[in-house]
């Protein structure tokens, strides 16, 4: 299993979206964390497995929540460039991807 780091912007995607869910419940948001680690787990397991968006980012979306990680797999690495939410902001991340 390769290591994962999130490259700039992406760990301030995952809080926002922590924080969102956490005005809810905090229990919420603690799903959310380990739905995301989940999807982040299953990426660096078997790197190849999701989806092409834009070549080389991969993207592996939850089935609990409406949020996808958006992934480069380098060769000592999985680079993770995006917590996104389905529908809010779409394609914001691409500007991280230069």
């Amino acid at each position: 299993m390769k290591p994962w780091f999130f490259e700039e912007g992406a760990e301030e995607d995952f809080a926002q979206a922590l924080a969102f869910y956490r005005e809810e419940s905090e229990a919420l948001a603690g799903r959310l964390y380990d739905e995301i680690h989940r999807l982040i787990a299953e990426v660096c397991a078997a790197p190849r497995l999701y989806r092409v968006v834009a070549k080389p980012l991969r993207r592996h979306f939850s089935e609990t929540f409406p949020y996808a990680i958006l992934y480069v797999e380098k060769p000592d690495h999985i680079a993770i460039y995006a917590v996104a939410h389905f529908k809010r902001r779409p394609g914001y991340w691409r500007e991280r991807l230069r």
